[in-house]
């Protein structure tokens, strides 16, 4: 199983999200990634949050080896065109190491497009919008023109210079919703779980590897999600005490001491997850403590 982390973006400082990616590189994480919110999800307008795409790029030219990537961008928010072309430049600059994941959002997610003049269809909409988002964009990725569809028009490209990645670079399509997980099954390299339990999880994997097999395809299995590791249960416990009190919701957070982080994860890669993406909650130190106790031990399995 691949470890990555969620940058830092709410910080709204570059230059520490920049360490944070040298320093994520450095502990031997397998990738790097931005979600896509223009403000804190569920919060106000007027606070800060960094641009994925740009800070996407600073993070690929400023490590070598680790993959980057979005989880996930929202389909809705840029044109399909413009959108392979932000992916394919950092594909560009990584050197083919990016990775777009990408969804439809939710109703959490309207007051973002309120707040920057850009539509919010509806949930069926959406849906369409992401399949034909997704096929065009392999179409552009592949030096083929895309024929337009219903919800995404005709891209004559040629998109240039091309993705370092031959045929463009790989995709997870993330979402809870069963019909999400089989779109993911037809049309992506693989889905993404976002705060399922190990139970729920594997449900969902049980629908997606149904779905790839009636279509003919293979499509993997990631999760994302908080994670609250403590040296030991009792400090675990404590910092969701202060989540809590600071008012962070923390319904769908993993915690626990790093020795059953090893557990935890090892079920999760037995249920097919091949990635486990964290947002490393806590103190700073936190991506040091799982880099020192807990990648080792998914490392030494044969």
């Amino acid at each position: 199983m691949k470890v990555g982390l969620i940058l830092p973006l709410l910080s709204g400082d570059p230059a520490e999200v920049v360490a944070f990616a040298r320093k994520a590189e450095a502990l031997g994480y397998d990738g790097l990634f931005a979600f896509d919110h223009l403000f804190p999800r569920g919060g106000r307008s007027d606070r800060a949050s960094l641009e994925a795409f740009a800070t996407l790029s600073a993070v690929a030219a400023v490590t070598d080896e680790i993959d980057v990537g979005t989880l996930v961008t929202r389909a809705s928010l840029r044109a399909p065109g413009m959108l392979a072309k932000m992916v394919a430049s950092v594909d560009d600059i990584s050197g083919g190491r990016t990775i777009l994941g990408i969804g439809t959002g939710d109703w959490t997610d309207e007051p973002e497009h309120g707040a920057y003049g850009l539509p919010f269809p509806g949930k069926l909409e959406r849906r369409e919008h992401l399949i034909e988002t997704v096929r065009a964009l392999r179409s552009v990725f592949r030096g083929e023109a895309w024929p337009g569809g219903d919800r995404v028009p005709a891209l004559a490209g040629p998109l240039l210079p091309r993705p370092a990645t031959p045929g463009g670079p790989r995709i997870w399509v993330g979402g809870r919703a069963d019909e999400v997980v089989r779109i993911a099954a037809r049309e992506a390299d693989a889905w993404n779980g976002w705060g399922l339990s190990v139970s729920a999880f594997r449900g969902k994997v049980r629908v997606l590897r149904e779905a790839a097999a009636a279509a003919g395809r293979v499509a993997e299995a990631t999760w994302a999600g908080i994670a609250v590791a403590g040296e030991d249960e009792e400090e675990a416990r404590a910092m969701l005490d202060a989540r809590r009190e600071k008012r962070v919701t923390d319904a769908d957070a993993w915690a626990g001491s790093a020795p059953s982080m090893v557990a935890w994860l090892d079920g999760l890669e037995a249920e097919g997850a091949s990635w486990a993406v964290l947002v490393a909650a806590g103190p700073g130190d936190r991506i040091e403590l799982i880099a020192e106790q807990v990648l080792p031990c998914l490392r030494s399995r044969p």
